[in-house]
């Protein structure tokens, strides 16, 4: 039986030896088919959703005469990871921030240009697809965590919530959620199962894909560095060394590349993208809830986002879950709500904060039936309204 909340350890347990077959070939592909079919219920309830909420988008589109296509794999965000595949990083730090594409992190439009060489159609048509695919990556990610902590029907749960965000279908837009997402669950799983190197190279590689990789990193090389002081180990003293890499590598790229050893720094200066300490969002949040008598609505949904977030970290905490999550998890709320920059974004950034979920899995783990058919209809009929309003009606970027 699964450990519960209360019993989940704060570190993973020291892994037994397993047999020599097991690093075969055919051992590994037994494994990984092994683990896709008891993960197929999640993916399945992952898809539904995803396709459900595309529907709504489609056809609230064509009422309003927009095609979905540009918005998905063209727009906003998208168009700089194009922009870096096709034309690669400027050379200078300028004065505008819409002429700097120096904020965006390397390895999900580099992926795009590869993976275009090699396939037909455009490279937002690829970005696109990797995202998607990614994105199936991701909550296999997450079913598998959820999973391992507290059974098959908490995965399911956590993959279908997870799916169900008010930002979900940024999933399936041509942006880096999908793939930092990825990294992040197969991650956190890794240091669960005492798999250190696979640990920090997936934290290495997330941290060429979004700023908020060291958010990972710092969860695996900190749970590291505690499990070192314990035992000495190889592998783990690897992956604590590894998993810091891919975002200290950008960062002094970038450095190098302007000439200046806090370049990466500059250039978020100039997005007006700094740590205040959440000044920038109290003061937003106030602004929303005590003087705006009508507020926007994606600007309510981003509020409530964060507001909850806040307050699911304090039950994951209350709960005791494991200590790279909360690490996780509370290093990306400290970087979400402590920055200064664009606040309608935030929910977006916290998407793959998957595992302040748990709380709300376990929950509807344990409801009747009553209460579960009512909160999964109402939590898919969210996801597709919000998901269509973020990218039809709001007009800035999600």
């Amino acid at each position: 039986m699964p450990p519960t909340a209360t019993e989940a350890p704060l570190l993973p347990p020291a892994r037994r030896s397993r047999p020599t077959t097991s690093l075969t070939f055919g051992g590994v592909r037994s494994r990984v088919a092994r683990s896709l079919r008891q993960a197929a219920p999640a993916l399945l309830a992952y898809t539904a959703v995803r396709v459900f909420a595309l529907l709504v988008l489609g056809v609230w589109a064509h009422k309003e005469g927009h095609g979905i296509w540009p918005t998905l794999a063209a727009d906003w965000d998208s168009k700089w990871y194009l922009g870096i595949a096709d034309h690669g990083y400027e050379r200078t730090l300028g004065t505008e921030y819409d002429a700097n594409n120096l904020a965006f992190f390397p390895l999900y439009p580099y992926l795009v240009k590869g993976f275009a060489v090699v396939t037909p159609g455009s490279r937002a048509s690829v970005g696109l697809v990797l995202a998607v695919v990614c994105s199936f990556a991701a909550a296999w990610g997450v079913f598998a965590v959820g999973n391992r902590l507290h059974g098959r029907r908490v995965g399911i749960l956590l993959t279908f919530l997870w799916a169900c965000l008010p930002v979900g279908l940024v999933e399936w837009m041509g942006y880096t959620e999908s793939l930092f997402t990825a990294f992040a669950a197969w991650s956190l799983y890794a240091v669960l199962t005492g798999r250190w190197v696979w640990a920090g190279t997936l934290a290495a590689l997330s941290g060429l894909t979004r700023p908020t990789g060291i958010a990972l990193a710092a969860a695996v090389s900190l749970c590291g560095l505690i499990a070192l002081r314990r035992r000495f180990s190889p592998r783990v003293l690897a992956g604590t060394l590894l998993a810091p890499l891919g975002w200290l590598a950008y960062v002094g790229w970038v450095g190098l590349r302007l000439g200046r050893w806090d370049g990466y720094f500059a250039v978020q200066k100039l997005w007006h993208n700094e740590l205040d300490g959440g000044v920038e969002t109290l003061r937003r949040m106030r602004e929303f809830l005590a003087y705006d008598s009508t507020p926007e609505l994606f600007l309510v949904i981003v509020t409530a986002t964060l507001l909850a977030s806040v307050v699911l970290w304090g039950l994951s905490v209350w709960d005791r879950q494991p200590l790279p999550l909360l690490v996780f998890t509370g290093v990306l709320l400290a970087i979400v709500l402590g920055s200064g920059g664009v606040y309608f974004s935030r929910a977006r950034f916290l998407l793959p904060a998957f595992p302040l979920l748990l709380p709300v899995a376990l929950v509807m783990a344990r409801a009747s039936r009553r209460f579960l058919v009512l909160g999964v209809t109402s939590a898919v009929l969210c996801a597709a309204y919000c998901g269509a309003y973020m990218v039809l009606v709001w007009p800035s970027a999600p």
